[in-house]
């Protein structure tokens, strides 16, 4: 038999029994939906992260203290740690490899202003941290040099503290209380929405009144550092390393009371990380794909009980093993073939719809991402399923003896 009439018998058979070929493709079409989906959700979230870690530059280092962990900085933890300080920023300075340094420290408060009032955090760093951060503002101006060291009480505030306190009215030059202090509005950061790097929620202040008036300590939370780019990142942070050691009396490595961090080891961490766990939920969702090929199994050797008379006919008449063999096998790959591309067209629309509800509600800067891995991924399985678990059934129809199968009732 031509393959082109085994097709088309194959594709009759199937049409004839159309609601059971629906209900077998279903389990593969949720299965490839599903591996789509979460594939590209995942890449869509990886390339997101890495564009919030990268709008922040990759010639930044961050410096917190405590001594070095797998896990994250002692700061984080709620760990009190007074070792980064004054000298340590003066000493950095000094070093060529490096551009500019940022003190940061951070605190709680009760922002009010009239009758409204939100617990918010806020950040404290010299105004270096403006063009180190790449932080834009929508209204007004960033606080100076001149600022911080007259212990200027002056604030920038996030968009969307800026709307829970003044809602449409400029908040540029009104007061607003923190916890017992009065602040002067001097700005306001353009939204950036609800990305990694984001201070709609956040005021900022200069560090000299957050540290010495907020706060009343003379250390550091973290230390922001920008390296020249002709220099490796490697050999800065080894400088930094060599410079803090110094400073805090430490002879040896493991004895470091601090911790560097790149931004280029951030991207690392996080490509990794967002790469193992797509992988890791769609080889998840390959499962249903399994479950979907026992599934036309099951049809396909009812499909060969229901036809075993059809099949001796056709053996009758001159069919051979090879040609019942082939039949069996196209129908299979045919249900998981066309299975597996509207799971692709639904799994599509999916990520589609979850684009827009993101991007809508919220308002986050999303990229759309349909990975063609995942479409290809899709394909080959649908098609490898088909054929794995349409061989038995297809085997088992074609080693029938053609006189019992025309007796068969």
């Amino acid at each position: 038999m031509l393959l082109r009439d085994a097709f088309c018998t194959a594709t009759r058979s199937l049409m004839q029994r159309k609601m059971r070929s629906v209900l077998t493709m279903l389990g593969i079409v949720i299965g490839i939906a599903s591996v789509i989906t979460i594939m590209s959700l995942g890449n869509s979230a990886q390339d997101y992260i890495l564009g919030q870690v990268q709008s922040f530059g990759t010639d930044i280092i961050s410096i917190n203290p405590g001594a070095p962990t797998s896990g994250p900085p002692a700061a984080v933890q709620g760990i009190i740690i007074t070792t980064l300080n004054a000298r340590d920023v003066a000493s950095l300075k000094q070093e060529p490899s490096i551009v500019s340094v940022a003190a940061r420290v951070s605190g709680q408060a009760t922002a009010s202003y009239g009758t409204v009032e939100r617990s918010i955090i806020w950040h404290a760093f010299s105004p270096v941290g403006f063009h180190m951060f790449n932080m834009e503002l929508s209204q007004g101006a960033p606080f100076t040099d001149a600022d911080a060291g007259a212990y200027r009480k002056v604030i920038i505030l996030g968009s969307q503290v800026a709307k829970d306190l003044f809602g449409s009215v400029n908040p540029v030059g009104k007061q607003v209380r923190l916890d017992d202090a009065t602040f002067r509005v001097v700005g306001v950061f353009a939204p950036k929405g609800a990305g990694v790097f984001s201070f709609d929620n956040y005021i900022v202040m200069p560090l000299s009144v957050g540290q010495k008036q907020m706060l009343g300590i003379d250390y550091y939370h973290e230390l922001s550092v920008q390296f020249d780019s002709r220099y490796d990142s490697t050999f800065v942070k080894n400088r930094i390393a060599s410079i803090l050691r110094q400073n805090h009396h430490i002879r040896s490595a493991d004895k470091e009371d601090f911790m560097i961090t790149s931004m280029e080891e951030a991207l690392n961490i996080v490509t990794s990380i967002t790469s193992a766990l797509t992988w890791f939920l769609a080889a998840i969702a390959t499962i249903s794909l399994i479950v979907g090929g026992i599934g036309i199994m099951n049809i396909m050797l009812v499909s060969v009980t229901e036809r075993t008379r059809e099949i001796g006919l056709r053996k009758a008449v001159g069919a051979t093993e090879w040609d019942i063999l082939q039949q069996f096998l196209i129908e299979s790959i045919f249900l998981t073939l066309v299975g597996g591309l509207i799971g692709i067209i639904f799994g599509g629309t999916l990520v589609g719809l979850a684009y827009v509800l993101v991007t809508r509600f919220a308002a986050v800067d999303w990229v759309f991402t349909f990975p063609p891995a995942a479409v290809a991924l899709a394909l080959i399985v649908s098609t490898a399923s088909g054929l794995i678990f349409g061989l038995y059934p297809a085997r088992q129809a074609s080693r029938k003896n053609p006189i019992d199968a025309l007796r068969y009732e």
